[in-house]
């Protein structure tokens, strides 16, 4: 905490050298462990470890027990056609892992473009009760290495209740001219307030920045280039990274998460110019593929209601349909705020449960069409490995528990087994990108979430209905 800090002084100090300083906090996440982790930190990694050598040790020792149970299995029909499905499943989930494998290989990050041929660029930040965050965001956005005269950066104040408007106005003062600040008149949602900077943006593209998000001096550069060298691409994801992961032990799990959710699925996805989301923290869009579904986006509803969460989701997939290729750029680096608490988690997972749900819902209906020129086979390979886990969610629980309560021993010390062989891949990838003693929350995140938050998904599902940002009463002060 000590260390993020001090790097935000200087960031916002009147003179600052962006450039060293975002090479030092983005370097922050090579942290030295012993000077960084927090004596809580440390217990927590080293009851992961206890808890995983123990369900290893289990397994090994209860095989006979294993052995009876699948011999029940067999045996049985229900028991047999479960094997058979999680026997395919299992086939699947391998294939695509290998074929995402691939693909991440050959991703590449488009490199910046020269600055005569950046296009120009609004910048839109909408906030609600972000306080001195936003003002946080808006210096950075503003110390970007772009060509001044082709931003054109946007603030729209949703209608916050605590002093939000204040620290806009702080960025208006110091910056001036480069900065409009707006109000909307009362709490309409994110949606209606990009819906407004959309409206009054004059740059040929848009990128969207949450308002309690950092840039590196180059995203914006980097984030808008492939607008340039691919006259197809329609919209461009950010790669998103935790900014408080020093703060917390749920922080620090999720950086590792995020890390494998963008440099390794998005770079797959991006192979395919098929990126599902583009994050709320960084997205550029095409102006002319937005305003093309500015309308069903602002109107977009779900089971008779209005949609007001999953803007970004939405966005993309409207995109997606129009014929674009939607692309991941490595290389935009953006760090941003994540929830500390449990309750703040999971009201996030839950809003993005639901989101995900409805889209998958929208993007079945156009996705086996002949929507874009080209190879589709793998973004209608994306599609279904979304789905299925969509559609199993509910049986596979339900199956859970019922294992749970007749072998609780067998069930728990074979799901600790399996999350020490499967997690080693998130915590290999990160650790050669990043640090290896960093690498091991994602040890602690699985288990974590499989205990924890394995009820998120069913949850979204059957509430897929509800309307509701959940999070937006949890401001984040700093």
């Amino acid at each position: 905490m000590k260390n993020e800090t001090s790097i935000l002084k200087q960031v916002y100090s009147p003179n600052p050298d962006l450039s060293s300083i975002f090479r030092i906090n983005f370097r922050s996440f090579k942290i030295n462990f012993k000077k960084n982790s927090s004596p809580t930190a440390v217990l927590v990694l080293f009851g992961t470890f206890v808890l995983l050598i123990t369900g290893a040790l289990l397994v090994y020792n209860l095989q006979s027990d294993f052995e009876a149970l699948h011999n029940d299995r067999v045996n049985s029909f229900w028991g047999l056609s479960f094997l058979i499905l999680t026997i395919s499943l299992f086939v699947f989930y391998a294939s695509v892992f290998l074929y995402n494998l691939y693909l991440y290989l050959v991703y590449k990050p488009i490199e910046s473009v020269a600055d005569e041929l950046l296009p120009t660029c609004t910048v839109i930040v909408p906030a609600y009760n972000e306080g001195k965050l936003v003002w946080n965001t808006l210096i950075s956005l503003a110390e970007s290495d772009y060509p001044k005269h082709k931003l054109q950066l946007l603030a729209i104040d949703d209608g916050s209740k605590d002093d939000t408007w204040y620290w806009m106005q702080e960025a208006k003062l110091r910056l001036g001219d480069r900065l409009s600040i707006y109000q909307q008149p009362k709490n309409q949602g994110k949606r209606h307030a990009l819906d407004r900077g959309f409206k009054m943006g004059t740059g040929e593209i848009f990128v969207t920045v949450d308002s309690d998000s950092i840039v590196k001096v180059d995203t914006l550069r980097n984030l808008v280039s492939p607008f340039i060298t691919n006259e197809d691409c329609g919209a461009v994801a950010g790669n998103v990274q935790v900014l408080n992961n020093q703060k917390a032990i749920l922080p620090k799990m999720l950086n590792v998460s995020f890390v494998m959710s963008f440099e390794f699925m998005r770079s797959a996805e991006s192979s395919l110019g098929s990126v599902l989301c583009t994050p709320g923290a960084a997205a550029a869009y095409r102006k002319s593929a937005v305003l093309e579904c500015l309308p069903e986006w602002i109107n977009q509803t779900f089971m008779g209601k209005p949609s007001d969460i999953g803007e970004d989701r939405a966005m993309t997939n409207m995109i997606l349909k129009q014929g674009y290729k939607v692309l991941f750029q490595k290389n935009a680096l953006v760090l941003t705020n994540v929830p500390e608490e449990y309750t703040g988690l999971y009201k996030m997972f839950i809003r993005w449960g639901r989101s995900n749900v409805r889209e998958n819902i929208m993007m079945a209906k156009y996705v086996f069409k002949n929507f874009r020129n080209g190879a589709k086979f793998g973004t209608r390979l994306l599609f279904l490995n979304q789905s299925i886990k969509i559609i199993m969610a509910i049986p596979f629980l339900l199956l859970m528990v019922f294992l749970i309560l007749t072998h609780p021993i067998l069930v728990i010390s074979s799901t600790l087994l399996g999350i020490l062989i499967f997690s080693s891949f998130p915590v290999l990838f990160y650790a050669r990108r990043y640090s290896i003693l960093e690498s091991f929350w994602a040890y602690t995140y699985s288990i974590f979430y499989t205990f924890s938050l394995f009820w998120i998904l069913p949850y979204a599902i059957f509430t897929a209905n509800k309307s509701g940002w959940l999070t937006r009463g949890l401001s984040q002060q700093e």
